[in-house]
């Protein structure tokens, strides 16, 4: 009677390890799959900026994006898109002028497996440990964009992005995240 007892509890212990291990390995999967895809965004205003008084906008005309023609184009219809759901207008003489820059840089892969050898004997140790980098390195666009007072000449408010970014990414896909950059630069527009 007491084997078959200590056996059922030993299972249920083994079967409460393995589904908590499960939760655990689901919550990190979980947690890269989502922290690896999202854009990062810093923001800057002057706070005694009134950014109800502005509602036209243009583009300066010297703008160097850093990004293809193609892709310029993407931004620009994403914004216009955004800014015309946030009540802006485009305009010759606007209340403010956009400026965009963009970069892409690489950065090595935060990814990294560890081999470690140890020993002792009597109170005498030792080891040897090592990182070994996997994957290559990641691409990253950044993406800033300035909103400048057309009368003043003064940057009144600004958002720095950072992504992934692929070079192989088809029209579409590129179009898709342009957009979710954007949407996500403007969620916290205006400034409260």
């Amino acid at each position: 009677m007491a084997v078959k007892s200590y056996n059922t509890l030993l299972i249920s212990l083994i079967l409460r390890k393995y589904i908590v291990m499960r939760i655990f390995l689901f919550s990190v999967v979980l947690i890269i799959l989502t922290s690896c895809g999202a854009a990062k965004v810093n923001y800057d205003y002057d706070d005694q900026t009134d950014f109800t008084a502005y509602s036209t906008y243009n583009y300066f005309g010297d703008m160097e994006t850093g990004l293809s023609e193609l892709d310029e184009k993407r931004l620009m219809d994403a914004l216009d898109a955004t800014l015309g759901e946030k009540g802006f207008m485009f305009a010759e003489e606007p209340d403010m002028f956009i400026n965009i820059k963009s970069a892409v840089f690489k950065s090595q892969s935060g990814n990294n497996v560890g081999v470690g050898l140890g020993g002792g004997n009597r109170g005498i140790g030792g080891g040897v440990s090592i990182g070994i980098p996997v994957g290559g390195p990641k691409m990253t666009r950044e993406l800033q964009i300035d909103f400048v007072d057309s009368n003043k000449d003064m940057l009144i408010w600004q958002a720095i992005s950072e992504s992934p970014f692929r070079e192989g990414d088809t029209p579409q896909e590129k179009s898709e995240k342009i957009q979710a950059v954007v949407d996500k630069i403007f969620s916290k527009y205006p400034p409260q």
